[in-house]
């Protein structure tokens, strides 16, 4: 076939070697297509820079149907929906429908997403990306490289990209330092997982804090747990099974899920809340205030977070050329709960 600069749906499926109709069944990513044919179709599609016609049309003929795409990476998470919510309260004043697609903590299914979301000429992305030791994130890059807006929620190391967040660093630190403000020295932290710089930043905030105090933080302090209830269930139970020495008398939390696991196995080994035990969270989930605990945790604004990252990227998108990236920090807020407590200061003649 001689290079053509608007291939068709035709020309995808024949170098592809299947059907107009599972080409078209790609597009609108059904379940009908195997995972290995839908790799095969998309790698044509990106070969050829194919965009489909039908949404080019609708590209042109109203801006009332401009979209954005916003790429979370778990549907079940509650921190998402405060994020999207935000997003919404911007956007959709200013003409632009949010679509919410869930890679599932999958960096192959975000590629797919953005992919097929680029294909339907969405005007650009929120993204939370999936960062681990075996994400490929080309796909992102590649964005920035067509002039595509996007605005990150976690950053990704070796890209300069818009990007809206929290200082993770200080307000771990500041978790951390008021802990020891409250007596507490023997303090154990449950991180993230490995290679997210989430993880990276608050565990560096953690490190500051027991810096400052000129505090050792020992390689048995920190236990990487993960984000999720479970993971910090399973992390706890194991840890507090061993009955390390010293006791510790805090647990600190990458976030509040982590946070909800470890209180729900403190109860389960017979650990008092916070009598025995303080536990400090991270995020400030809406749906824990209705929960038996009232976790201690550092709040962040993350409907302020969505809507500032709708304002950037709509901003990038009706400036129709590239304009210089924005890098925002808002600001965190410490919030003590029922879960931490101040130890009875000891004397010492």
């Amino acid at each position: 076939m001689s290079k053509r600069s608007n291939p068709t749906i035709a020309d995808v499926a024949r170098l592809a070697g299947v059907s107009k109709a599972t080409v078209s069944a790609v597009l609108n990513d059904r379940d009908t297509v195997s995972a290995a044919t839908r790799e095969k179709v998309l790698a044509v599609m990106r070969e050829l820079n194919y965009r489909p016609r039908e949404f080019a049309r609708h590209r042109f003929r109203s801006d009332s149907e401009r979209s954005i795409g916003f790429i979370i990476k778990e549907d079940d998470n509650p921190y998402y929906a405060e994020l999207i919510a935000g997003a919404r309260r911007v956007a959709e004043p200013k003409g632009y429908t949010i679509l919410v697609a869930s890679s599932e903590g999958s960096y192959q299914a975000e590629q797919r997403i953005i992919q097929l979301m680029t294909a339907k000429d969405v005007n650009g992305f929120i993204i939370t990306p999936v960062i681990d030791d075996e994400a490929d994130l080309s796909h992102i890059f590649e964005l920035k490289r067509r002039n595509i807006p996007f605005v990150l929620l976690e950053g990704i190391r070796g890209l300069q990209a818009n990007l809206v967040d929290i200082d993770n660093v200080r307000a771990a630190q500041a978790a951390i330092q008021y802990l020891m403000a409250q007596g507490h020295t023997h303090i154990v932290y449950f991180a993230g997982p490995r290679y997210s710089l989430h993880t990276e930043e608050r565990l560096e905030g953690v490190r500051r804090a027991f810096s400052t105090s000129h505090r050792a933080l020992r390689d048995e302090q920190v236990i990487y747990a993960g984000a999720h209830t479970r993971d910090g269930y399973e992390a706890a139970r194991a840890y507090f099974a061993q009955h390390p020495s010293p006791m510790p008398t805090a647990v600190a939390c990458y976030n509040d899920l982590v946070a909800l696991g470890v209180l729900r196995a403190l109860e389960e080994l017979g650990f008092r809340v916070p009598g025995e035990v303080s536990v400090m969270g991270f995020d400030d989930l809406a749906f824990l205030h209705y929960t038996p605990w009232s976790l201690s945790t550092v709040r962040v604004p993350k409907e302020k977070m969505g809507e500032k990252a709708a304002e950037i990227l709509i901003k990038h998108i009706e400036a129709g050329k590239p304009v210089p990236i924005e890098k925002v920090h808002l600001e965190f807020e410490l919030v003590v709960g029922a879960t931490t407590r101040a130890l009875q200061e000891t004397s010492v003649d």
